[in-house]
């Protein structure tokens, strides 16, 4: 079976695209040993993300296992996970204990 974007651990919340998906299309995507259909609601170009799971805002972002930001909105099931609702949590000087 074909898949069209992957995941590569449990804990991912957010698949990345493995080619341009169009709205309204259902993504078969690779978890692990599990295959999971994914609804789209809007173009993902290839490389970028999507979730695989309802995001809150607040939520850490998991991808390969790793936390690689938090949502600064809601990232519904099937919506593009990017600049646009994420902020990284790496390199942020103004997190920077003080005193």
């Amino acid at each position: 079976m074909k898949i069209d974007a992957i995941g590569l651990h449990e804990k991912d919340n957010v698949a990345t695209a493995l080619r341009d998906i169009p709205a309204g299309e259902e993504a078969l995507v690779g978890l692990l040993d599990t295959t999971l259909k994914v609804l789209i609601h809007e173009a993902i170009p290839y490389g970028h993300k999507f979730a695989v799971k309802g995001i809150v805002k607040g939520d850490e972002i998991f991808k390969y296992g790793e936390v690689i930001g938090r949502a600064t909105s809601d990232i519904p099931l099937g919506t593009h996970a990017h600049i646009q609702n994420i902020e990284s949590l790496r390199c942020r000087g103004d997190w920077e204990k003080k005193g």
